[in-house]
């Protein structure tokens, strides 16, 4: 077997990898039937799927001529670096870390925070656009989360909403 696609044989790879592994955590759920569906059947239904894309791109990565194999490049640390600390202070800012004294910030400081942490991970910083940006994220989380979803969670810092 030869690999004609590096790009497309690793990323079915992945695929399938986390398709098996969301089928697996579903099986821990009851799944039910279609007719009457479980808590674990979307997930296991997902997860198949997700496997079998995976599969299917795995098996024309070795079938399918590329011009010029597509290579992996290399990595590309400093996005990943952004992306996941972006992640990382949004769910820290939302809630809080009491175990080291962190209080909750609520939602519209975690989501400038996200913003303009993960704006770092490109090649440019447009300080404006980025806080259009949050701006609109904002407001649109709030009222879809706050006012239609009516969920509990901070909006606010503790020390501005008490």
């Amino acid at each position: 077997m030869k690999i004609k696609s590096q790009k497309d044989f690793f990323s079915g790879l992945m695929f399938m990898g986390v398709g098996g592994a969301f089928a697996w955590g579903a099986t821990t759920y009851s799944v039910g039937s279609g007719a009457r569906m479980g808590p674990g059947y979307f997930p296991l239904m997902l997860g198949i799927l997700l496997a079998v894309i995976g599969l299917v791109i795995t098996f024309n990565a070795t079938v399918v001529e590329t011009q010029d194999g597509d290579k992996i490049g290399k990595w590309a640390w400093k996005p990943l670096f952004f992306i996941l600390a972006a992640n990382l202070a949004f769910g820290v800012l939302l809630a809080g870390l009491p175990s080291l004294g962190i209080p909750a910030m609520g939602l519209i400081v975690a989501i400038y925070a996200l913003a303009f942490i993960a704006s770092l991970a490109g090649e440019e910083f447009a300080a404006k656009a980025v806080f259009i940006l949050a701006t609109v994220l904002a407001a649109g989380s709030y009222v879809a989360f706050v006012l239609a979803l009516k969920l509990q969670f901070p909006v606010w810092p503790s020390f501005i909403s008490g």
